[in-house]
């Protein structure tokens, strides 16, 4: 899976210098970080309305609520693309998490 993540990341940095008129992923970066936030808090808001649906939904529902949840992971790419970092310290992060209990890892954040 990460080869799929590092292939998107190399996607995103080669459009984030492209024409905004020529790709979308420019188009957001030339807008500025407002915008990418206001597109990832939309995507988060569908991913979350597709959930609710897709709890006692279909097939067609819970594949709705895949496409939204890639959305979602695609716009937060594109977040921290433009911040300058990249889904690896996000999965490094998640790595370091292993091991940790979800109650201890949470009670040091707020330490």
């Amino acid at each position: 899976m990460s080869d799929i993540l590092d292939r998107l990341q190399d996607i995103l940095d080669q459009r984030r210098h492209a024409a905004p008129e020529d790709s979308y992923v420019a188009a957001l970066h030339h807008k500025g970080l407002n915008k990418i936030l206001e597109k990832l808090g939309e995507e988060a808001t569908e991913t979350l309305l597709a959930a609710k649906d897709a709890e006692r939904g279909d097939d067609a529902e819970r594949q709705a609520l895949i496409a939204e949840t890639a959305d979602l992971w695609f716009h937060s790419l594109v977040m921290l693309s433009h911040l300058g970092l990249d889904h690896g310290a996000v999965l490094d992060e998640l790595a370091r998490r292993f091991g940790v209990s979800g109650h201890d890892e949470k009670a040091a954040r707020q330490q």
